[in-house]
């Protein structure tokens, strides 16, 4: 019973020094380690608290909307006084998403913008999709979309209904007044 008791031990304890020995930062770590700190803005908003016109969705509309479960929003507005500290964030933020588990899903730029959408999982299935967008006047984002029985395609379909669906601004107004800064 003794030897039993010190293996199981050994055992977690070995268990334990592995798996904290995964050095990568993670997107989850930075967006916790960063929620607070001058210059960010952190909103954690769950997809059932956005107001949605969802009468003229689809049946795979309203499939990929259901999927989503919560929005995580993580902000960096940059000024004369921080591009220094912006230039440093800003490259954590592309280490930690050039890491093998994030696949790209598309990339584009608009007006000196550039939009990258990765996610994490397979092609059936997301576990979640990111969405990164910086611009060297105003200060990157990152939104991280949490749900379940998401797929990369769900999420296309749905970032095209949402770009044209009537959204209720006011619960997004962080988000939205920090973007358009």
């Amino acid at each position: 019973m003794k030897r039993t008791v010190i293996v199981l031990s050994l055992a977690l304890f070995l268990n334990l020094v592995f798996i904290s020995c995964n050095s990568e930062p993670s997107l989850q770590r930075y967006f916790v380690d960063h929620q607070e700190q001058p210059g960010f803005i952190a909103q954690d908003l769950p997809i059932s608290m956005v107001e949605i016109d969802k009468t003229e969705f689809t049946e795979a509309q309203q499939e990929a909307f259901k999927s989503v479960r919560r929005l995580n929003f993580l902000g960096f507005n940059v000024d004369d006084t921080n591009t220094v500290n912006y230039e440093a964030e800003l490259s954590n933020v592309r280490s930690i998403l050039k890491q093998e588990q994030y696949k790209d899903l598309m990339e584009f730029s608009d007006k000196g913008r550039k939009i990258l959408v990765k996610y994490i999982g397979d092609e059936e299935e997301a576990e979640e999709v990111v969405v990164f967008g910086s611009a060297g006047n105003m200060g990157f984002a990152v939104v991280r979309i949490l749900g379940d029985d998401m797929s990369p395609e769900k999420m296309m379909t749905l970032a095209e209904v949402l770009n044209k669906a009537n959204v209720d601004e006011t619960q997004l107004k962080e988000m939205l007044t920090f973007l358009s800064k």
